[in-house]
């Protein structure tokens, strides 16, 4: 049985960044460690995006960038200056390449194409078995989902953020390259909560993405069919090509993973809570979280004793709880948020970076406030009686 000082279960973003940052700093050098997936990562399986301010650690592969973005609804739309922000977009490819060049260079950092069957904290070590062979380790960082917690779970509202989207090209000139589509909800909402996105690499190509914050997943027919009346009646193209087509499924929800964290497991990304609940944005905050949890490995042994739960959970549980309980009054409080507020206050608020102030204002703004002040309520009983 081989042993590795570190195995990192799952390759993908969460995994691929624990990997990257380790391997950034040499106190790792001296560490074996060794990244299973059953798929070898190099395609465009997934399209990130993400706001931010100023420079980041990513920009030297981004696909596109754009400094305005369009929030719209029937009630009011409104082409939105990022001022010291951009919303910045990345295609998987393009990152696993990045990190597994830099990852090459490493020799203490080996990558197996293996399907993991279990992963067993024997207290000493970790047994890691896959369908190829049996290691232990020291400490295991698992990426590897596991449905039953949520389907097993009675005290937190779960929501899923689902989408399908379309890389489409023009013959014409259509699309404005400087405009991010970020939230259209002009759209019918059909007892739900649902947008489009729609994001142009250029004037003649744009991902443009049926997005969903529902409990229930749609046939996939419906996705693909609300696509294409979008685009014909709302963006008024009708020649158009299909270059690629991408679709997913991102929880949302407080739950707390990290209960499930051993003194040498911890999960991570979205199966250790790493999405952001109350909107399904993932990518920035895995950067935050991995660098974070690289660092606090260099003093603790404890991997239990990792948390970056803040008064941010709390807020993200009356949303969801709202989401949950008035599934169709999603367009209303996105469009109370972003008309009530500067878009700097909102993603600080998003980005948990906020002052405690800036916070209260952007809450008193969010409408409707009566299912609000119900979801405050049922939220806090139920943490005070759990």
């Amino acid at each position: 049985m081989e042993h590795y000082d570190i195995i990192i279960a799952g390759s993908g973003a969460a995994g691929m960044m624990t990997a990257f940052f380790m391997s950034s700093d040499p106190y790792f050098d001296s560490k074996s460690i060794l990244i299973i997936d059953r798929d070898e990562k190099n395609q465009n399986d997934r399209t990130w995006c993400y706001w931010e301010r100023g420079q980041g650690h990513w920009d030297h592969i981004l696909t596109k960038q754009w400094k305005k973005i369009y929030f719209g609804s029937k009630n009011w739309a409104k082409t939105i200056d990022l001022k010291d922000y951009t919303y910045k977009m990345i295609r998987s490819k393009d990152f696993y390449n990045d990190i597994n060049a830099r990852l090459s260079q490493k020799k203490n950092i080996k990558i197996s194409t293996e399907n993991i069957l279990s992963i067993k904290d024997m207290e000493s070590s970790v047994q890691v078995i896959t369908d190829m062979a049996s290691y232990s380790a020291g400490k295991v960082f698992s990426s590897i989902f596991n449905p039953i917690w949520l389907m097993d779970n009675t005290d937190f509202p779960c929501l899923k953020q689902h989408f399908t989207g379309y890389f489409v090209q023009t013959k014409s000139p259509v699309f404005d390259a400087n405009v991010a589509g970020f939230m259209d909800f002009d759209l019918p909402q059909k007892g739900n909560t649902r947008f489009m996105y729609v994001l142009p690499t250029s004037d003649h190509e744009a991902l443009i993405e049926y997005t969903l914050f529902s409990e229930n997943l749609l046939h996939p027919d419906e996705y693909e069919r609300e696509i294409d009346v979008y685009i014909k009646e709302k963006l008024k193209i009708n020649d158009y090509t299909i270059i690629e087509k991408e679709s997913g499924n991102i929880p949302m929800t407080c739950y707390p993973f990290e209960n499930h964290n051993t003194p040498n497991i911890m999960y991570i990304g979205s199966a250790g809570g790493w999405t952001k609940p109350s909107t399904g944005y993932t990518f920035a905050r895995s950067t935050k979280i991995s660098k974070i949890m690289v660092e606090f490995l260099k003093s603790h042994t404890d991997l239990t004793k990792f948390s970056f739960k803040n008064r941010y959970w709390y807020y993200d549980l009356i949303f969801i709880k709202v989401l949950a309980d008035h599934n169709d009054a999603g367009h209303e409080v996105f469009t109370s948020i972003f008309k009530g507020q500067s878009i700097e206050n909102v993603f600080k608020f998003l980005d948990e970076e906020n002052t405690f102030e800036n916070d209260l204002r952007l809450i008193k703004s969010t409408q409707p406030k009566a299912i609000f002040l119900k979801s405050a309520f049922l939220s806090l009983k139920g943490i005070i009686f759990r």
